[in-house]
């Protein structure tokens, strides 16, 4: 359909565009339990921009009667900002354990959750009455459900009872996961002029199942396509009441078309800024994984909503997927022209200095064609994730959980039934350098690498990838001992296991880091010659 243009609506779509060169830019990639190696459902989570990276260990509580629960903004920047109480809502009378960082993640169940921000059609814009952020949706999913169906019930409800408050005028997405499904869940707001008093619901939001045998990823764009007239009876898609009619009201939608596509009308999939960063991601996720279906780079807005892979999909596969630069691919930049130069003997060779991880004025300085990667270096945090039914949810639910950029750091298996990680894993500050503070040796490391690429690479590389594997071959045994521990009905034996198992290995690789980073220092520096 053709959107009228108001003037509003041209300067909503300008803002909009401006932003979209911001960081705010994450990736999920999801896989189903029948399309992973071992019966795991996966989803993961790139928290790309600067946000909060502690971890925290929010534990189980109970409640009385008539107890209210704040509604808080600014959780994802928590770190060095306030936060700012929007209101409140019911308590209930129990409340789970999770793991909360700027997108809350995980809780005592196995229910596992990504978030990535999306594009979104302007008119959704939420006026301040709306107080449920995406991050504070989550927390309530995580404090008070189960299942993946049952979180995305719950936060659609709430963002509708008290309204979604959308930033940037953009809508979001949650991954949303528990031993035995996996959904993608969008909302956007109503618009600037809802009210909680005008009885409307204050958001519009769609959730789709991902078949047990597929893989999907969503790269800050919308993924669920139409929205058929009997979704009511179907059980792998969810949808707001009120989705057709406030697209209607918005003017973003003519209800004498016969199909409703919710990417297109509330994902503006047609008027989407973000090229081509969004669709080298799509392309590459699904060209990795399902390879015979001849991915067309050009044609990814129209990419089908999952596919099933060509093989089955190991939790190593999606990690190695998070530290991909389009490595051997038409859009790898480091091979691009402004990297050469003529030495002496009058060869064409490439510069050490060329690295996939550019920044804008690099980018501008050697007239770059910038396919933007998974791996980025304004990672904060990023983590890929195992919900396993065959295991009690302690052991079962493992979030591999990492710091800085995942092309250079380390992931950490950190089980659900852990209790605490070392204090430097709690403790942030970016604006001064903090040797207390684990993700400063992780961000480090990726600093200097960047510096000279080509020799540093190879490096990096010798430490990280026997660091890695070593900590993949440590998974069943630790596993082993947990579930004779768990036999014997001994829980709190298990978590201790569990958690020395996670603080150990935290504490080891963020020790060889600073160490590493010092090693890299000596070789940047420039007066070693």
């Amino acid at each position: 359909m053709k959107r009228k243009i108001t003037t509003s609506t041209v300067l909503l779509l300008i803002i909009t565009l401006v932003l979209s060169g911001s960081t705010f830019a994450c990736t999920d990639i999801v896989v189903g339990k029948n399309a992973s190696t071992d019966g795991s459902v996966i989803t993961s989570h790139t928290v790309d921009g600067r946000y909060d990276s502690r971890i925290q260990i929010i534990p189980a509580q109970d409640h009385k009667a008539g107890t209210m629960a704040p509604v808080y903004e600014n959780i994802v920047y928590a770190d060095h900002k306030d936060l700012v109480k929007l209101g409140e809502i019911p308590e209930v009378e129990h409340t789970y354990k999770y793991f909360h960082g700027a997108y809350p993640y995980a809780n005592e169940h196995q229910l596992i959750i990504g978030e990535t921000t999306i594009v979104g059609a302007p008119e959704t814009a939420n006026s301040d009455e709306a107080i449920m952020t995406i991050e504070q949706l989550e927390v309530f999913a995580l404090q008070r459900c189960k299942t993946a169906r049952e979180a995305v019930k719950l936060m659609g409800k709430l963002a509708e009872e008290y309204g979604f408050r959308e930033s940037c005028y953009r809508g979001e997405c949650l991954t949303v996961t528990d031993p035995n499904e996996a959904w993608v869940f969008e909302v956007f707001g109503v618009g600037p002029m809802w009210t909680k008093d005008s009885g409307k619901p204050g958001a519009v939001w769609a959730a789709k199942k991902v078949p047990d045998g597929h893989i999907t990823v969503v790269p800050n764009i919308s993924r669920i396509g139409e929205i058929p007239e009997n979704h009511a009876d179907m059980e792998d898609i969810l949808v707001s009441d009120n989705y057709k009619e406030t697209a209607v009201e918005l003017g973003i939608y003519d209800e004498t078309e016969s199909k409703f596509f919710w990417n297109k009308v509330y994902g503006d999939m047609d008027n989407h800024p973000w090229e081509p960063g969004c669709s080298n991601r799509l392309w590459r996720v699904y060209n990795e994984l399902a390879p015979s279906g001849n991915w067309k780079f050009e044609n990814a807005h129209n990419y089908p909503f999952s596919v099933k892979p060509d093989k089955k999909v190991s939790i190593h596969d999606v990690i190695a997927l998070f530290r991909d630069t389009n490595k051997n691919t038409k859009h790898d930049v480091t091979e691009q022209d402004g990297w050469f130069y003529e030495n002496s003997k009058g060869e064409k060779v490439k510069s050490n200095l060329a690295t996939p991880q550019v920044a804008g004025d690099m980018i501008e300085l050697l007239d770059l064609n910038n396919y933007r990667p998974i791996a980025r270096y304004y990672c904060s945090y990023f983590f890929v994730s195992q919900a396993r039914s065959w295991l009690p949810d302690e052991i079962g639910g493992v979030v591999w959980f990492g710091l800085d950029n995942p092309e250079n750091s380390p992931f950490i298996p950190m089980y659900v039934g852990i209790e605490d990680v070392p204090t430097s894993w709690k403790t942030l500050n970016r604006d001064k350098f903090d040797r207390d503070s684990a993700w400063w040796a992780f961000a480090q490391v990726d600093d200097f690498v960047n510096l000279r690429y080509g020799e540093l690479r190879e490096k990096v590389d010798s430490v990280l990838n026997p660091m890695q594997n070593h900590i993949f071959e440590l998974q069943d045994q630790i596993e082993e001992k947990a579930m004779i521990l768990n036999i014997t009905e001994d829980q709190d034996a298990v978590k201790e296991l569990l958690t020395n198992h996670t603080n150990s290995l935290m504490h080891w690789t963020e020790n060889r880091y600073w160490k590493l980073a010092d090693e890299l220092y000596y070789e940047i520096n420039n007066n070693n010659n």
